[in-house]
């Protein structure tokens, strides 16, 4: 209850983010039900729906991964001077936020169930009444508890997920960080220590081109289809494809500090001084998740430029392909823009007081720019490299 009267009085920008974790999880249920309808319309090609299954755990993951990032932005589950003293603390708070993620998904997933209904038949009186019914298997019963059980999925990962991000750590780190101010207080004018990951990064990227390069020349099968038509690709192919993923999101922190030190580099100027800090302090909360994004662009650019290699116009993309896709791609965007709003609040009395110092907001305005322009120098080419050299080992099969 206490949670419901959070929401109910939150910000409208946080409402707006909450309902769009509820249409990501829309998304991704309808996707699992639209794979449970194939099953059952075509029950001697059980392979295929495995497949189709496993898909789904793309958007599944993109889905989940938005949730924690609207948990970990929502103000009301922050701590606050005077929630203790009523017995919320921060385990209470975190349990608040993996209830309010929970609600949020089970919301789309109800959504998502009753649009599957419609589309079969089996509600009526709205439009667009049975308009699938060959598709999701409409002469065959629904069976619900198979139903239910995919519908769970999305609000237990992500509530799990939430919980266990936002786990009360934040005491001991800061008593931590305390005790190491009061040792060095020369500390405190500092940035934040540098992220560990680039290093990893660097290696599960070139380790996942590697297998790549490896798996499409390898003799066998052509292995797992694809969806959007793309063919058949090894799996030691898509196992690449996912470590170089996964190292983009690994060295993203690290890359962004890195550009902030740079932007330091040289006798900076005031502005360049204040954009370069700005990146090392947001380098953990941005990194990440721009890192993410171009392991999607880069994704979505190499399938592409396969297609054109191939002589192909553009990819036969059906509605549940192009469903996914758009999860995919959408809850990554949604969840770099989370975490820039959330790094826009956290300074804000950073801003704030240079504001009444008298700094000027044409000043403030160059720096952002100066940190965006430097961004996109750094990963935009790296996001072409990444595209490229994944294309090259699939266009060669």
């Amino acid at each position: 209850m206490l949670a419901l009267r959070l929401a109910r009085g939150a910000h409208p920008l946080v409402q707006l983010r909450r309902l769009l974790v509820a249409a990501a999880s829309a998304g991704t249920g309808f996707l699992l039900l639209c794979t449970l309808g194939y099953a059952m319309g075509h029950p001697e090609a059980a392979a295929d729906a495995v497949l189709r299954l496993v898909w789904c755990l793309v958007p599944l993951a993109a889905t989940v991964y938005f949730a924690v990032a609207v948990a970990r932005s929502d103000p009301g589950t922050k701590p606050r001077p005077g929630l203790s003293a009523v017995g919320l603390g921060p385990a209470r708070l975190t349990l608040l936020a993996a209830i309010s993620t929970a609600v949020a998904c089970t919301l789309g997933s109800m959504l998502a169930l009753l649009f599957f209904l419609h589309l079969r038949g089996d509600l009526s009186g709205l439009p667009f009444d049975g308009a699938a019914r060959e598709l999701l298997a409409a002469d065959e019963p629904l069976p619900l508890a198979a139903a239910l059980t995919l519908l769970t999925l999305v609000p237990l990962t992500a509530s799990a997920a939430s919980a266990l991000t936002l786990r009360p750590r934040t005491a001991r780190q800061g008593a931590r960080q305390s005790d190491a101010a009061a040792q060095d207080p020369a500390q405190e004018d500092q940035p934040a220590a540098a992220p560990t990951g680039l290093p990893w990064g660097v290696a599960l990227l070139a380790a996942g081109l590697a297998v790549e390069t490896y798996a499409s020349h390898a003799p066998g099968p052509s292995g797992l289809p694809m969806p959007g038509g793309l063919g058949g690709s090894p799996s030691g192919v898509l196992a690449g494809w996912a470590l170089t993923a996964f190292g983009l999101a690994l060295a993203g922190p690290g890359l962004t500090y890195q550009c902030g030190r740079a932007l330091q580099a040289v006798r900076p100027g005031a502005v360049r001084l204040l954009a370069g800090r700005v990146l090392q302090e947001e380098a953990r909360r941005i990194g990440r998740p721009l890192g993410v994004v171009c392991a999607v662009a880069s994704g979505a650019y190499a399938a592409s430029v396969l297609y054109e290699r191939g002589g192909k116009a553009a990819p036969d993309l059906g509605p549940l392909s192009t469903l996914g896709a758009i999860l995919v791609v959408g809850c990554a965007v949604a969840t770099l823009v989370t975490a820039v709003i959330e790094a826009r609040q956290a300074r804000r009395h950073t801003t704030s007081a240079l504001l009444r110092l008298g700094a000027p907001a044409s000043m403030l305005r160059g720096a952002a720019a100066l940190r965006a322009g430097a961004l996109l120098a750094v990963f935009g080419p790296l996001t072409w490299a990444v595209a490229e050299l994944s294309a090259i080992p699939l266009a060669g099969r």
